[in-house]
């Protein structure tokens, strides 16, 4: 998978921005980890890749086994996360940016801040991230 050279149009979650800094190979399948771990490594090789930050599933969900039919079993939960993310981080819905001009504004306005608990304290990873 390499976006850059496949023109591949790359839609983010807002909070899987911060998801990503914390990542360590962990997550609710082999599947789900092991597509996660190649998307943030071909993000971080392709740092000028557009991306779209919109509050719906993404490529990372795609993968996920709480995916059902596009919409996330935890629904209300990941979009209190998103909507956090887009207002720290003055980002509006479906608005496109560099992957590295993404990762920037999430590590300025929110983890150099230390406001990732306020805005996802309470998801089941917590206890990865709440290492920080």
């Amino acid at each position: 998978m390499n976006f850059e050279y496949e023109n591949k149009k790359v839609t983010l979650r807002p909070h899987h921005g911060m998801c990503f800094e914390f990542y360590e190979g962990k997550g609710y399948s082999e599947d789900f980890t092991d597509h996660m771990g190649i998307i943030i490594r071909e993000l971080e090789n392709n740092p000028n890749q557009i991306v779209t930050v919109k509050a719906k599933t993404d490529i990372v969900c795609s993968h996920c086994p709480s995916n059902r039919n596009g919409c996330c079993e935890s629904q209300g939960k990941v979009t209190k996360y998103d909507k956090a993310v887009l207002q720290l981080c003055k980002i509006k819905e479906g608005e496109t940016m560099t992957y590295s001009d993404f990762r920037k504004k999430v590590k300025e306005k929110i983890l150099n801040k230390g406001l990732r608990n306020q805005v996802c304290g309470d998801c089941h990873w917590n206890y990865i991230c709440g290492r920080e």
